[in-house]
């Protein structure tokens, strides 16, 4: 991931942890990096534990992993696109189809994603 996006490591935010407040302790350190890297959002399967009334407070989203690649599909589908078909491809053993990639994508909780990406497939 550094490779791939400069500055993705958040540090600094150590500091932070202990002040926060989260239904599960051990999840404060993904809010605290979010604070300390002015993220707008935190992408999580585990919604419960980031509760939205508390993470407006620091103007940070909670996101369903769905709705964000539905969020980034509908803004930049240009991009977004060739890096599914990229990711799909570099799959050889075994290799995958477009229709498995998409009904392995809903088996794993992302409807919405999977049935855009459907309705593209001969695109990824």
């Amino acid at each position: 991931m550094n490779k791939a996006i400069r500055d993705c490591l958040i540090e600094g935010h150590e500091n932070l942890i202990e002040c926060l407040e989260l239904p599960d302790p051990n999840d404060r350190h993904v809010l605290a990096a979010a604070i300390q890297g002015r993220a707008d959002a935190i992408v999580t399967f585990n919604l419960k534990d980031f509760p939205a009334a508390y993470l407006e407070k620091y103007q940070i989203e909670p996101l369903h992993p769905d709705d964000f690649l539905i969020n980034q599909i509908d803004l930049v589908q240009g991009p977004v696109l060739p890096a599914i078909h990229e990711q799909r491809t570099v799959l050889k053993n075994p290799p995958i189809s477009a229709e498995d990639l998409v009904s392995n994508l809903e088996k794993r909780g992302l409807p919405q994603t999977a049935a855009r990406l459907r309705s593209l497939k001969m695109l990824i």
